[in-house]
């Protein structure tokens, strides 16, 4: 098993050049199986859960190419099966995506349930609420797998609404309705940037989405779809991450291929703490040098809210920070496990069901620690960069399923931080 080895590292300079979104790229690959003819999808992060998704399609029969660095191109046209099996499926949450475009192409679908980060229950039952009002039967086969079957006459367009904005969901629903018959309207859908990223990818093949990025999103469906070119947003929650990384070491940073719109909240909480964030012709620069940084309160949201991912990051530049702050997580109920570890490191944080009390100023030390989810690992190598002596962690995998080139462009900003295996 790989480990990260992070020391105390100064502040961070130079500039980062952000990658495709992880959270993004998933759903647009799931997509390639709606229309028979090629995708090719750019600016694609070189990830694990990439890589997962790939062998899944490729189980169903996708023939996958590389034609250049960050390029797949994605060839559907021979669909042999629409299961997707245990021992892929079980690797990754996000793979459950496929269940959509596969019970639309198609007429039924069957998935083994999913896995990922423990951070939560994240349960699958709005994507099925959305399937069963398009009219599909749900079968479930002794909570190991479930499969979705269409009528004779196919599926056909319904309201939805969405007890809670699920991103996944929403984006299941939408992948479904693109073939139905009639007008599919979603309401309380999710508002995220990967929502409209998928949505115009699917216009681009063309489908009829309105409304993507708002509540309410109108799909009217078509009878056929036909290959599209689309590239990846840049990774907002990276972005946020190098931003967190240039704050608690004091430094100061350069980050290229970043839309400001996407990462206000991250950008607003952090000029509250006093970092300077400002847009230039270059890219957005982060400055955190010679600077006292001060508390601040965070609230995690469905966008355009805080988002959950950025909050336990933040939360490791809240140790570090003159006051006391307040977390409070409204999105997963299990999304403090990093706790434990930030204390492991000398931070003084309590939980009090789903809030964290911070209590800044604390000098971080090196300990052994273990990333218990994807940003919980990216909050233990931030905090990492200041802590005293060395900060080994454990099941970095996790980090590596979310972060292109994690330890490389690190490094690059100046970051001790080194791979070694056991």
């Amino acid at each position: 098993m790989a480990k990260f080895l992070v020391q105390s590292s100064g502040p961070l300079n130079g500039e980062v050049l952000i990658s495709g979104a992880k959270n993004a790229v998933l759903p647009l690959m799931a997509a390639a199986i709606l229309p028979e003819e090629n995708c090719t999808i750019s600016d694609v992060p070189d990830l694990q859960d990439v890589t997962v998704m790939t062998e899944i399609l490729t189980s169903l029969g996708a023939v996958i190419e590389k034609p250049a660095p960050h390029v797949l191109d994605i060839d559907m046209s021979d669909l042999r099966t629409n299961v997707a099996e245990y021992e892929l499926v079980r690797k990754m949450r996000a793979s459950f995506l496929v269940m959509g475009p596969l019970l639309a192409r198609t007429g039924s679908a069957k998935v083994h349930m999913p896995g990922g980060c423990t951070i939560g229950a994240r349960p699958i039952d709005l994507h099925l609420k959305g399937f069963k009002a398009l009219g599909a039967e749900i079968i479930f086969k002794n909570d190991v797998s479930v499969e979705a079957i269409a009528p004779p006459e196919g599926l056909k367009g319904a309201t939805v609404y969405l007890d809670f904005p699920s991103v996944g969901a929403t984006e299941n629903i939408m992948m479904a309705a693109v073939l139905a018959k009639g007008s599919t309207y979603i309401e309380n859908a999710a508002e995220e940037p990967e929502i409209v990223d998928l949505a115009n990818f699917l216009n681009k093949m063309g489908a009829k989405v309105k409304g993507a990025g708002t509540d309410t999103i109108k799909i009217d469906g078509v009878e056929k779809l036909h290959g599209a070119e689309h590239t990846v947003i840049p990774d907002r929650i990276e972005a946020g991450t190098y931003m967190l990384a240039a704050a608690i070491t004091r430094g100061e940073i350069l980050l290229r291929n970043v839309l400001p719109d996407h990462i206000k909240p991250i950008t607003a909480k952090l000029r509250e703490c006093g970092v300077t964030v400002e847009l230039g012709d270059e890219g957005l620069y982060v400055v955190a040098d010679r600077r006292e940084l001060t508390s601040t309160d965070i609230k995690t949201l469905p966008y355009p809210g805080f988002p959950t991912d950025i909050q336990s990051p933040f939360m490791a530049l809240l140790t570090t920070v003159t006051g006391s702050s307040t977390v409070i997580e409204t999105v997963f109920e299990n999304r403090f496990m990093h706790v434990a570890e930030l204390n492991r490191m000398g931070a003084n944080i309590k939980i009090e069901g789903n809030k964290a009390i911070v209590q800044g100023g604390k000098k971080l030390e090196g300990a052994q620690v273990i990333a218990t989810d994807l940003r919980a690992g990216a909050a233990l190598a931030i905090a990492g960069l200041v802590a005293e002596g060395t900060t080994e962690i454990s099941q970095t995998y996790h980090i590596e399923r979310g972060y292109d080139s994690f330890i490389e462009k690190m490094r690059g900003l100046g970051a001790n931080i080194l791979k070694i295996r056991d």
